[in-house]
């Protein structure tokens, strides 16, 4: 059965690995908006050259960009597909809603991983990467506060939002996930 489902959390959360997990468990298309712009610029599409020049400036890839790479690999779904990282707000939301209308393919589901900030600092303390110091966590805690966090309320206005404790183990998450998409 196909599924369209949506990943939604704070960066660390765990949203790429359990999307990755029940893509290849279930054969969906999954759809991480980082990838998908490193991709283009790998392949050197218009679009790919559109995105390295903006990141190159160190500026943020337009709304209406990542829509155009996000819609061009939706239209490819044969078995159902994971949005990962995208929409990151309401502006995002309706465009991308519009897009899902044209192509008859609704959200079916939205996982909100559901992490406390402490356990979510540690986490990303210990990945280890460059950019994770507690400083800069915090920061883009902050941010996805401000920017994704009203999506979660929108979500479950729709009555599409499930909530995933996410600080356990990542088998515990990924049969809670199963569980959930099983009660749909």
């Amino acid at each position: 059965m196909k599924k369209h489902l949506l990943f939604l959390g704070p960066p660390g959360a765990g949203k790429g690995t359990q999307a990755a997990l029940l893509s290849e468990a279930n054969s969906y298309l999954h759809l991480s908006t980082g990838e998908l712009l490193r991709k283009e610029i790998d392949l050197d599409t218009d679009l790919g050259k559109q995105v390295k020049d903006i990141m190159n400036n160190g500026e943020l890839v337009s709304d209406q960009l990542v829509l155009e790479i996000v819609k061009k690999n939706l239209d490819k779904d044969n078995n159902g597909w994971i949005l990962d990282g995208y929409p990151r707000n309401l502006s995002q939301v309706h465009s991308l809603n519009d897009v899902l209308i044209n192509i008859n393919q609704p959200l079916e589901i939205v996982f909100y991983l559901d992490i406390p900030d402490e356990v979510l600092i540690k986490r990303l303390l210990i990945r280890g990467r460059k950019d994770d110091n507690e400083k800069t966590i915090k920061t883009r805690l902050k941010i996805y506060k401000e920017t994704t966090e009203p999506l979660i309320e929108y979500y479950k206005d729709l009555a599409l939002l499930e909530n995933i404790k996410a600080d356990g183990d990542l088998k515990t998450i990924s049969a809670d996930i199963k569980q959930k998409m099983a009660c749909r």
